[in-house]
């Protein structure tokens, strides 16, 4: 059922999707004519302040004005791992939705988004995209079935504010994994507050598991498709859980909150209840728009990258079009991604136009976030919104400073979210038994993997 009101989405944050898509979809009625009038839903976070959805009414005003045989209506929607793929299967989503980076190939392998590489190929920027990003939205031949929308590179963020209470230095955050460990001890010790947080549940904390294998110089899947092997038993995963149980048992510096989703450790992050934690570099306008973080709190950093191998795990989002989605609405979804998702990173009267309304509603203008396109276009659209730009760039710096030169890694390409879930299991385990057996624990992770890659 279509939403009564539109709604606004302005940050979609980091979005992990399990299940597959089934060819079911949209029930927005419309002419088969793609030239005729045509009424389309659009996905928005749900729960979002008034200053947003004002926001988002007027892009759509503007879209509408400049559209006029296509009407946009929205639909809430916030992913979720436990419930997402009942949703597709019940064919609730709207006609245009997002889905992570990890799972475009096998959605579009299975013919379960609409194709509309034809009209994405009209669009000017179709093969400006950084290759690697443009991947995740391919098929085989290079058809782009999926508008990759955002990317993200993981970040340490941290609470400026408990930095200073516990004598830290907030413009000089940690560079190393023992540095995370003793200001995360510092903060607990002073503030009483969490030093550093971990996600567990949903797939996340195999997610964010995974990155800080890849921090530390190891994997946990290797190869792609026939040829993917598990690889969770490393010395790096083993590194990792082994700093998780000192900071928990030893340290005491990660509080007592050890079932965290993404959405939840932005809640308490957002309330000043967290020192540090690790996610989407992004992150910052979620935490703003959708949980009021106070900006003069905030600060985010690269992650520390130890080993021969190491790097940080990057990935994204992409905009589909239901498979359900008539010929009239794929068009008509397409000028929508394109005049909301990308004209403003391409065009920069487009770029203005949304930076000016944003921060006409008080909507983060200017936030960095891991490009799309190359650095240049990246830089170069920057500068078109300087004077409307509204958020703290210096407490982006110890991230913007060093992004660009750290090594991004994609994220496991096969069965990608349910190697997350299996993972979740030995976070848990951890941070909840103080005689966890950690070697354990990974034997059998790494055997459930391995099954799964099969299967896949």
């Amino acid at each position: 059922m279509k939403s009564a009101r539109k709604r606004a989405a302005f940050a979609l944050g980091v979005l992990s999707v399990a299940g597959t898509l089934t060819a079911c979809g949209s029930q927005s009625e419309a002419s088969d004519d793609p030239t005729g009038p045509v009424t389309i839903e659009v996905s928005i976070d749900a729960g979002l302040e008034q200053a947003a959805i004002d926001a988002f009414d007027e892009r759509i005003a503007q879209f509408e004005e400049a559209n006029p045989d296509i009407q946009v209506e929205t639909k809430e929607f916030t992913w979720s791992g436990t419930t997402f793929a009942a949703e597709l299967a019940g064919g609730t989503l709207p006609d245009v939705f997002p889905i992570p980076f990890t799972d475009g190939r096998a959605l579009i392998e299975a013919g379960q988004i609409a194709d509309v590489s034809d009209l994405v190929a009209e669009l000017p920027y179709a093969d400006q995209f950084n290759p690697t990003i443009a991947a995740a939205g391919q098929d085989a031949d290079g058809g782009m079935w999926a508008v990759p929308i955002a990317a993200y590179n993981q970040g340490l963020h941290y609470n400026r504010r408990l930095f200073e209470e516990a004598g830290l230095d907030p413009d000089n955050p940690p560079t190393t994994w023992d540095e995370v460990r003793e200001a995360a001890k510092k903060i607990a010790d002073e503030t009483g507050q969490a030093g550093y947080a971990h996600m567990t549940q949903s797939n996340t904390g195999g997610w964010i598991l995974t990155t800080e294998t890849y921090a530390l110089g190891g994997r946990v899947v290797e190869g792609e498709g026939d040829e993917a092997t598990a690889t969770v038993d490393n010395d790096a995963t083993v590194a990792a859980l082994e700093m998780l149980r000192d900071m928990r048992w030893e340290d005491n510096s990660m509080g007592s909150s050890f079932l965290y989703d993404w959405s939840t450790i932005n809640q308490d992050f957002a309330a000043g209840k967290i020192g540090m934690y690790v996610s989407g570099g992004a992150n910052y306008p979620n935490l703003f728009t959708q949980n009021q973080m106070d900006p003069e709190e905030y600060g985010v950093t690269v992650l520390p990258l130890e080993g021969d191998d190491a790097g940080t795990l990057g990935g994204g989002t992409l905009a589909a079009v239901s498979s359900a989605a008539s010929e009239a609405e794929q068009a008509a979804a397409v000028k929508w991604i394109d005049f909301y998702y990308i004209s403003k990173l391409t065009d920069q009267d487009a770029a203005v136009a949304e930076a000016a309304v944003a921060a006409e509603t008080d909507q983060p203008v200017g936030a960095p976030a891991l490009p799309i396109f190359d650095r240049e276009t990246y830089e170069e659209q920057q500068s078109w919104i300087k004077d409307l730009v509204n958020v703290p760039l210096e407490n982006f710096a110890p991230m913007t400073e060093q992004m660009f030169d750290q090594p991004v890694i994609p994220e496991p390409a096969v069965a990608t979210q349910e190697v997350y879930a299996a993972l979740d299991s030995v976070v848990q385990a951890v941070l909840t038994d103080e005689n966890a057996d950690i070697d354990a624990l990974l034997a059998d992770a790494q055997v459930q993997v391995q099954n799964l890659l099969d299967r896949a």
